[in-house]
């Protein structure tokens, strides 16, 4: 079984008002991966992702992507404590 680990993204490009959020929700619970997804107000998007390894990284390279209405400059990522993460599903949060 893939070790379960935690990852925290920020998006930059024309990713707020392109339906980035939603579109991270719902490919993030397609995966079936823990975490979150908020703007920021300084206009990227911020997420963290939980669960297998290999699903992390192809939920990193979704979002390299992002939406057809995105135009994605890049991701930046970096591992972080995931414990707290196990178990909550996938939402949305407000801007911070």
């Amino acid at each position: 079984m893939a070790e379960t680990v935690a990852v925290r993204v920020v998006i930059r490009g024309r990713v707020q008002g392109v339906w980035f959020r939603a579109w991270t929700e719902n490919v993030a619970r397609d995966l079936c991966l823990d975490g979150w997804v908020r703007n920021r107000s300084d206009g990227t998007v911020e997420a963290v992702f939980a669960g297998p390894t290999p699903v992390i990284d192809r939920m990193i390279n979704n979002c390299r992507e992002g939406p057809p209405a995105a135009d994605v400059e890049s991701v930046t990522e970096e591992r972080i404590e995931a414990d707290p993460l196990i178990g909550i599903g996938f939402s949305k949060k407000p801007t911070a």
